[in-house]
């Protein structure tokens, strides 16, 4: 494979692999691939690596069910270093943080942490919507007995519409009576239902985010 001769592995055979949200753009974790993990990954579409402590070849999540399957693979410029960009269905981190890359280095020194000892929730933005999506995706694949998400599957796109309408009628009468709570309360069972809608249709949210990236401009 010609994108295989293009990776230049250091002396043990192995390259540098960053992982990537791809709904996101978060970085999840730095792990290491040789050529057969590599191979792996890119005829299965599952994150493979090579450890370096076990001296052995291991797939993500195939003891904790925290699978990464990758979208994409990139090679950087100089072909030493290797990108996945990957759908998690669970956290990248053996702490159970969504990435490894929790601890941030403050400007003062000292290391600040997501969920640190005083129980400091991580903060909650974008992320958010990619991991709704994530569940509702797997809703609409396994359409589980007791599922809301499945139950308007099953009832059909025209179904999942009329709700988005309805929620929208919502949103309105809550912002014209001027009422927060209920405006936020309202605003979000809308976000929820389009993004049901997304799903329904196979559609990325990162999608959106491009298009709404191209109103900025």
């Amino acid at each position: 494979m010609e994108w295989l001769e293009k990776i230049k592995f250091d002396d043990r055979g192995l390259v540098p692999v960053i992982v990537q949200d791809t709904a996101t753009g978060r970085v999840l974790t730095l792990a290491y691939a040789n050529q057969e993990a590599l191979v792996r990954t890119w005829q299965e579409k599952r994150a493979w690596f090579f450890s370096r402590s076990r001296q052995k070849l291991w797939r993500k999540g195939e003891t904790s069910g925290n699978e990464q399957r990758v979208e994409e693979i990139y090679l950087d410029c100089d072909g030493d270093a290797v990108l996945y960009r990957v759908n998690p269905t669970g956290p990248a981190c053996h702490t159970g943080s969504p990435s490894c890359f929790y601890r941030k280095v403050s400007w003062e020194g000292g290391l600040a942490q997501e969920g640190d000892q005083e129980g400091t929730p991580p903060p909650v933005g974008p992320e958010i919507l990619a991991e709704v999506y994530r569940v509702i995706r797997q809703r609409q694949e396994e359409l589980p007995e007791n599922s809301y998400v499945a139950r308007l599957t099953r009832q059909g796109l025209d179904r999942v519409l009329q709700k988005i309408g309805e929620e929208a009628v919502e949103v309105v009468l809550a912002a014209k009576n001027k009422n927060q709570a209920d405006t936020i309360y309202e605003m979000a069972d809308l976000w929820f239902h389009c993004l049901l809608a997304l799903g329904y249709l196979e559609l990325p949210p990162e999608l959106v985010f491009a298009e709404l990236g191209n109103r900025r401009k």
